[in-house]
């Protein structure tokens, strides 16, 4: 008897087609789902009859409660090798083992500058306007050479980023908590002195941090504040790093020209969710990580991942 294998979030239905599963066809049924469970109860009745699960990020919270509903459940795969949503303890407490795959850090940097392009130029504005006979030309673009580019965080995304915005000619600054002036002359931009000072000084700001204790929330209705009145936020990293109320009031009272969202407090958005409907918003339902190579990767690892297990020697283990 097969093992039977649940891929869920498979919202372009890809996952069996972009990788190859015929190492394992023999012995793993494989069923993807492309809706997305928002409930703890769903996902448990969904998933009560799989031995093997494939999720994707951190889209779906893998907490004690529902391990605990899962007896048969002994493999959880995750894209990417950190996921702060799996409660490992559990998951060694009920028995199952928990496998990554590797995840580049391109796809995001790509998307991070569609959105501010996308932002600064009004491309959707003027597609949309072009499509429906709307006027010809209602917007005047945002420059980007010679303007400064602040950026929260200087990582694998955040120094490809600040590259980009050097190779436009802009002015490029860079914070975070532990940002020293060694990484930043590496990478060839300036340290700011102070997130304050950033945030006082972009013409675009852009988020590139890990959530933790130390980032959540780190701008504030005070924060956003400090923000240019022609000034654009993007963030592709996550929505807890930005107080989504605050951020939605600046959006509406025009305090910023706009803002680039990728990542939401909950997702996928609900229908009558603000972010829907917020103007200054150029908004997309978390696309970051989602191209054609990381797909690739994240699914033929997860082949990978479960033959290493079958074979009863795990590889790229969290927790």
């Amino acid at each position: 008897m097969r093992l039977r294998c649940a891929v869920l979030d498979d919202f372009q239905d890809i996952a069996t087609t972009i990788a190859d599963w015929s190492p394992v066809q023999d012995r793993v049924e494989v069923t993807g789902f492309t809706g997305h469970f928002a409930t703890e109860d769903e996902l448990a009745a969904a998933l009560a009859d799989f031995d093997i699960a494939v999720t994707l990020r951190e889209r779906v919270p893998f907490r004690a409660s529902l391990l605990d509903r899962l007896p048969r459940l002994k493999l959880l795969i995750a894209s990417g090798m950190r996921n702060s949503v799996i409660d490992y303890a559990a998951a060694e407490r009920n028995g199952v083992t928990v496998c990554g795959t590797q995840s580049s850090s391109i796809p995001p940097v790509e998307l991070t500058w569609a959105l501010l392009l996308g932002l600064a130029r009004g491309i959707v504005t003027e597609h949309n306007a072009v499509r429906k006979g709307g006027p010809w030309q209602s917007t005047v673009g945002a420059d980007l050479h010679g303007r400064r580019l602040g950026l929260l965080g200087l990582g694998k995304i955040g120094s490809r980023v600040a590259r980009v915005g050097l190779a436009f000619g802009m002015e490029v600054t860079a914070w975070s908590p532990h940002l020293t002036k060694e990484r930043a002359d590496e990478v060839g931009v300036e340290l700011a002195a102070s997130k304050e000072e950033l945030l006082r000084s972009g013409d675009f700001v852009s988020l590139h941090l890990v959530l933790a204790e130390s980032t959540r929330g780190l701008l504030g209705a005070a924060d956003l504040a400090l923000l240019k009145p022609t000034a654009y936020l993007i963030n592709t990293s996550r929505a807890a790093l930005v107080d989504q109320d605050a951020l939605l009031a600046a959006l509406r009272e025009g305090r910023i020209a706009g803002a680039g969202v990728d990542v939401f407090d909950t997702e996928p958005l609900p229908a009558d969710h603000p972010m829907r409907t917020a103007p200054r918003l150029l908004a997309t339902p978390h696309l970051g990580y989602v191209s054609q190579a990381n797909y690739r990767t994240y699914y033929g690892q997860a082949v990978e991942d479960i033959e290493a297990y079958l074979a009863g020697a795990p590889i790229r283990r969290l927790g």
